[in-house]
């Protein structure tokens, strides 16, 4: 997949053309892996360009941030503001944001002491992160599949590298409570917006036979949405295609971030 260059990229409160967004060699974040990131989804509706869930991504942005002791020069608002004018300014609809914080240029050494907190935004044209349903496996990429599945350290499953995972299973919805696990936004979304489905869905410990036996499975995320799986370690779930349940999910999911539905639309913010 090619990257959709847009004409601005946002870094440190200034717009910068995007061939121009590049970092010194002694960025800290290049030697030690001093960064967090999140990823947020624009989506088109009749009202504009809107963004998914945009302050709980922002919150979970700061958190990590500090998780690392970033010091963040710019307010959770500033950087709302600047997601908004750069999706408007780059005339993105369908696109994706990626916010990334980073210890920038300083001396070698692992102690980032002195080193500035830099903070970027790059926003893209988006279309689907996946173009097919799903065969996944529990083991490396490189076999042929799709996707891998990721255990956690007791063999439980835990989620895809970067995606949630539920299973249904005689109509009910489940999602690992692994520790392991990132208990995603979408993640979180999908088991409010069951309730509206008459869906029962709860989280618990998910064996790997458990995945391979269930009725439906799908991947979700900010750039995943909802993916089918329709193969977990070689063995065929249902009968090959999305399920009724998985597709009612995603059908209800895309009509939220669609603004469609009026319920929800507390989780967009326009542009």
């Amino acid at each position: 997949m090619g990257v959709a260059t847009t004409k601005f990229v946002w870094m440190d409160g200034e717009l910068v053309r995007w061939k121009n967004a590049k970092v010194h060699i002694m960025t800290h974040a290049l030697h030690y892996g001093s960064s967090v990131f999140e990823g947020l989804h624009s989506y088109k509706t009749s009202h504009g360009a809107a963004i998914f869930r945009l302050n709980d991504h922002l919150e979970r942005f700061f958190q990590s941030a500090n998780a690392l002791s970033m010091d963040i020069k710019f307010t959770k608002k500033e950087l709302e503001n600047a997601v908004k004018n750069l999706v408007k300014i780059n005339k993105i609809n369908n696109g994706y944001v990626r916010p990334l914080a980073y210890y920038g240029y300083g001396p070698v050494g692992i102690f980032p002491k002195s080193i500035p907190t830099n903070v970027a935004l790059v926003a893209m044209h988006w279309g689907n992160y996946y173009s097919k349903n799903l065969r996944i496996a529990s083991s490396m990429r490189k076999r042929g599949f799709d996707e891998a599945l990721m255990l956690d350290y007791e063999g439980y499953v835990a989620e895809g590298p970067a995606e949630n995972i539920f299973i249904v299973k005689d109509g009910d919805l489940i999602t690992p409570n692994s520790r392991s696990a990132l208990h995603g936004i979408t993640r979180k979304s999908i088991l409010e917006i069951s309730k509206d489905l008459g869906t029962m869905a709860y989280e618990r410990k998910v064996t790997l036979n458990e995945v391979k036996n269930a009725d439906e499975v799908f991947f979700c995320g900010t750039a995943t949405e909802i993916a089918p799986v329709i193969e977990v370690n070689r063995k065929k779930i249902g009968d090959g295609k999305i399920g009724e349940v998985t597709l009612k999910i995603k059908n209800k999911y895309l009509d939220i971030v669609r603004g469609k539905d009026r319920k929800y639309i507390k989780w967009l913010a326009f542009v």
